[in-house]
């Protein structure tokens, strides 16, 4: 079979398969991912297993060429002639039939399990336990809350129930992934909605770094005074004109709202600030 005409077969078989199908086939190759030939396709591994889709545990350590396998499909490429494989969904069918079950937006609850470095897992209320994992669910940092925090426990804590938006199935890791922040009203836009342009308002110096100042005009809101807009003349540094703690006065000059940046200026309150 001709380059060309085995590219066209192999995209009109895997044209026919479906995200979601169950497939079988033979093991041939092992690198950094399990190459699978696939039942009625047997030309060339079409199918591809990737590190953390040949499941957990124990099982992980019994691949080996010529082993057969049924996998689920997970994603297909059909410019490559590709099709990634799951063995971890049919290890665990009750665990990727609740997690196929959900679906974007939907609200779920369930009781902080654990908090890492990398997240935070969530044991879902209505889920099954995850082979591996504290919790089915996941929270990523940047999704636990719209607003700056030091450390996880500072917004969430182990044993706490909490209310979260379902983001995406994570088929990889066998997780859903999920947002607190998203259940909540995002302060940027709330501020947004009143604030204008020129306006003049009071705020708190809370960090310096040399391209200016960041400073905190509500509770739960802070925006950048950049290094050439704290004072006129220019400085080198921005601990030469405020301090951390300083209260001062900013004019906005920008508010981007989907970057979520606010922009002040210090040295247009006065022309001669310094």
């Amino acid at each position: 079979m001709s380059r060309v005409s085995d590219d066209v077969a192999s995209r009109e078989f895997l044209a026919a398969i479906r995200v979601g199908d169950l497939v079988s086939g033979t093991v041939t190759e092992l690198d950094r991912w399990v190459s699978v030939t696939l039942d009625g396709f047997p030309a060339r591994p079409l199918g591809f297993v990737g590190s953390l889709d040949r499941g957990w545990g124990r099982r992980r350590a019994t691949m080996d060429v010529g082993r057969r396998i049924t996998a689920e499909v997970t994603a297909i490429d059909l410019d490559r002639g590709q099709a990634w494989l799951s063995m971890a969904a049919t290890e665990h069918p009750e665990l990727w039939a609740f997690l196929k079950s959900l679906r974007t937006g939907a609200v779920l609850s369930g009781t902080i399990a654990s908090i890492e470095r990398f997240g935070v897992f969530v044991a879902l209320d209505d889920g099954p336990d995850h082979p591996l994992f504290p919790g089915v669910g996941f929270i990523t940092y940047p999704e636990l809350s719209w607003c700056h925090f030091e450390a996880a426990s500072d917004v969430v804590q182990v044993g706490k129930s909490v209310s979260c938006e379902f983001l995406q199935f994570d088929t990889t890791h066998g997780e859903a992934r999920l947002s607190l922040r998203a259940t909540q009203p995002d302060p940027f836009q709330t501020f947004a909605d009143t604030a204008m342009v020129g306006q003049t308002i009071q705020g708190e110096v809370t960090k310096l770094v040399p391209f200016g100042a960041f400073v905190r005009i509500t509770h739960d809101m802070e925006g950048l005074v950049p290094l050439r807009e704290l004072a006129w003349p220019p400085v080198d540094a921005p601990e030469d004109v405020v301090q951390v703690g300083e209260e001062i006065a900013v004019v906005v000059t920008e508010i981007d709202r989907r970057r979520r940046r606010l922009s002040l200026s210090r040295r247009r309150v006065s022309p001669a600030l310094k």
